[in-house]
C-alpha cells in the first residue's frame, strides 16, 4: 500500500497477515490523545468546551478481560477515491494510538488498500479475517465501498462501523444487524442545507434551487430529501435533472441551470465530477449564488485542482475544522504533533475517521469485552460523544434522527472551514455568500 514516508517515521508497525499491502497499526509514538487533555485550552477548536471533555473516553474497559482487540479495514490508497485514502488512514491511526493508550487491552488495526474497488475490498477483508482473529471491521469511503464492507461484516457476524456513507436506504432495506454509521445521513444533509440558507439575511435570501441528481440510489435519495425539505420551507425547486455518474460533460446541465435562473445548486457528484463541473461553469461564465457539492468537494484535492476557482463551495464531509468539544482540541494537537504538515487546518476526513474510532472505543468500554455480540449490543445502547457531536444509534444502525447536525464546511483561502452550525472557534468562518460572478473574482 502506497504511503508517504514522512508520515510513518515515528510509528511502530507490525507485520499483519504476511501479505504485501497490509498495514498493522498498534500505536504512534508521541501521540497525546489521553482522556485528561483539556479541550478548553485550545484557542481555536476548544472555545466552546466545558471542562476537560475528550469525547467520553473514560480510560479502562476490561474489568479483568484483557483480550486483544483486532480490527480489519480498508482505505482507498489507489483508484478513483485515492485522494481521500491518506486522510482516512491518518484518522484511524490517531484513534488507534489513543485506544492503545486508554484501553486495558492491546488494539491492532490491519489496513489494506481496496483500490477504490468493491470486489478488491471484499477480497482484502477476506484475507485479513482468514488470517487473524478479527473482532470488528471499519469501513472505507463512499456508499459503494462502505456497503460492500458492511455486507461482508454482516455475513461474518462482526460489528461494522462506516463513515463517508450518507445513504440511508441500505439501513432500512438490508436488515442490518451488525452495521452502524456514525456519520450524518441524507436527511441530516438536507436539514443542514436549510440551516445554511437561514444564515442569509431574509431580504437577500435566494429562492430558486437546482438539483443535479446522480443516477444512483443515493443520488435519488439525497435529491428527494433536498426537494422535500426546501420545498416545505418555501423554496422553489426550479430544476431537478439526472446525470450519469462519471460524466465529463456538464454543459447541458449548466445551460439548463442558467436558463432556469438557478441561484442555489445542489448535487452529490464524485470528486472528479465535481471538479470537472466547476471548470466547465467557469468556461461557461456561469455560477450560482450558492454551490453545495456533497462528496464532490470533500477531498483536499478539490483545492489543489481548482485553486481559487474552488472557493465558496460547500460540502458535508461529516467533520470540518471549527467544530468544538468531545476531543476536537486533543485531535488537532495530536495530528500536528504526529504529521509533518505545514498547514493551519486538518483535512476534514481525518476528523471523520477519528470520530469512528471514538465510537469503537466507547462501545468496547461499555461492553467490557471484545466479543462481537457484546460490542454490537453496546453500540445499540450507548450514547456516544465524539468530535462530530453526541448521538445514539437506531436499531438499524442509523444515527438517531435529529441528534446529529451535519456540519457544513466551505472552501475558503485553501481550506475547508465550518460555515454551519455556528461555533466560537477561530477556525470557523462566517458563511461567504453570494458567490461573485467569475469576472469579479
Amino acid at each position: 500500500m502506497a504511503r508517504d514516508d514522512t508520515s510513518i517515521r515515528r510509528r511502530t508497525y507490525l507485520k499483519g497477515a504476511g501479505a504485501t499491502g497490509t498495514l498493522a497499526i498498534t500505536g504512534l509514538a508521541g501521540c497525546t490523545l489521553g482522556g485528561g487533555g483539556d479541550d478548553g485550552g485550545d484557542s481555536g477548536d476548544g472555545g466552546g468546551d466545558s471542562g476537560g471533555d475528550s469525547g467520553g473516553d473514560s480510560g479502562g474497559d476490561s474489568g479483568g478481560d484483557t483480550t486483544p482487540l483486532t480490527i480489519a479495514g480498508t482505505v482507498p490508497e489507489t483508484g478513483s477515491f485515492s485522494s481521500l485514502g491518506e486522510d482516512l488512514r491518518r484518522g484511524y491511526e490517531l484513534g488507534v494510538a489513543r485506544m492503545n493508550d486508554e484501553l486495558d487491552r492491546d488494539v491492532e488495526l490491519i489496513l489494506r488498500d481496496d483500490e477504490s474497488d468493491a470486489q478488491t475490498l471484499r477480497e482484502q477483508l477476506q484475507a485479513i479475517v482468514s488470517n487473524n482473529d478479527v473482532n470488528m471491521i471499519w469501513g472505507s469511503f463512499s456508499s459503494l465501498l462502505v456497503t460492500a464492507g458492511s455486507a461482508f461484516a454482516e455475513n461474518q457476524g462482526l460489528p461494522f462501523l462506516g463513515i463517508a456513507f450518507a445513504y440511508e436506504a441500505p439501513h432500512r432495506n438490508d436488515n442490518y444487524e451488525w452495521t452502524f454509521s456514525p456519520f450524518p445521513k441524507s436527511r441530516d444533509v438536507a436539514r443542514s442545507t436549510l440551516g445554511t440558507l437561514e444564515l442569509i439575511e431574509e431580504e437577500e435570501r435566494p429562492t430558486n434551487v437546482g438539483i443535479w441528481e446522480p443516477n444512483s440510489g443515493w443520488g435519488e435519495e439525497q435529491a428527494d430529501y433536498w426537494e422535500d425539505t426546501l420545498s416545505e420551507a418555501g423554496y422553489d425547486v426550479v430544476m431537478r435533472e439526472v446525470f450519469e455518474l462519471g460524466s465529463s460533460d456538464f454543459s447541458t446541465l449548466i445551460s439548463q441551470a442558467q436558463s432556469n435562473e438557478v441561484e442555489v445548486l445542489l448535487s452529490n457528484p464524485s470528486p472528479p465530477g465535481g471538479i470537472t463541473a466547476v471548470n466547465q461553469m467557469r468556461d461557461s461564465n456561469w455560477a450560482p449564488k450558492m454551490l453545495k457539492f456533497v462528496r464532490g468537494a470533500d477531498p483536499s484535492a478539490w483545492w489543489s485542482a481548482l485553486g481559487e476557482d474552488g472557493a465558496y463551495a460547500l460540502m458535508c464531509p461529516g467533520w470540518v475544522p471549527g467544530l468544538t468539544g468531545n476531543g476536537n482540541a486533543a485531535l488537532r494537537e495530536a495530528f500536528f504533533a504526529e504529521y509533518d504538515i505545514e498547514a493551519e487546518y486538518m483535512p476534514a476526513n481525518v476528523g471523520g475517521s477519528y470520530n469512528l474510532t471514538q465510537v469503537a472505543q466507547q462501545a468496547v468500554e461499555a461492553a467490557g469485552s471484545v466479543d462481537p455480540t457484546a460490542v454490537r449490543d453496546a453500540l445499540r445502547s450507548t450514547e456516544f460523544e465524539t468530535v462530530i457531536g453526541s448521538f445514539t444509534f437506531e436499531e438499524n444502525g442509523l444515527p438517531t434522527e435529529g441528534e446529529l447536525t451535519a456540519p457544513t464546511g466551505q472552501w475558503w483561502e485553501g481550506a475547508q472551514r465550518l460555515a454551519f452550525p455556528d461555533t466560537d472557534s477561530e477556525r470557523a468562518i462566517d458563511f461567504q455568500y453570494p458567490i461573485p460572478p467569475w469576472s469579479e473574482r
